[in-house]
């Protein structure tokens, strides 16, 4: 199993990031992902899964209405599209496996948010 995150990188508050996954070595297509991120000194945070054929989506309350999971079955990808970003979005962000990402996840890629 392979997950391979990028996209990351350093926005100013109010921009915008696409992050992608590229993953490989299971059934893609019959997985739900998920985005997992992680800020500094704290644990953890699930932010948004997305079922196996992109239908259900879901976001934890702090990114609704800011970020879009979706996916690409075709290219194994899966992607969050980040807008309107806050500095308390700043983290460490992983595409993970499974409905809550807790089946594996990537090395991640940084999205600093800061003027």
């Amino acid at each position: 199993v392979q997950l391979v995150e990028s996209g990351g990188g350093l926005v100013q508050p109010g921009g915008s990031l696409r992050l992608s996954c590229a993953a490989s070595g299971f059934t893609f297509s019959s997985t739900y992902m998920a985005w997992v991120r992680q800020a500094p000194g704290k644990g953890l945070e699930w932010v948004s899964s997305i079922s196996s054929g992109g239908i259900v989506k879901y976001y934890t309350d702090s990114v609704k209405g800011r970020f879009t999971i979706s996916r690409d079955n075709a290219k194994n990808t899966v992607y969050l599209q980040m807008n309107s970003l806050k500095s308390e979005d700043t983290a460490l962000y992983y595409c993970a496996i499974g409905r809550t990402g807790a089946d594996g996840r990537g090395q991640g890629t940084q999205v600093t948010v800061s003027s």
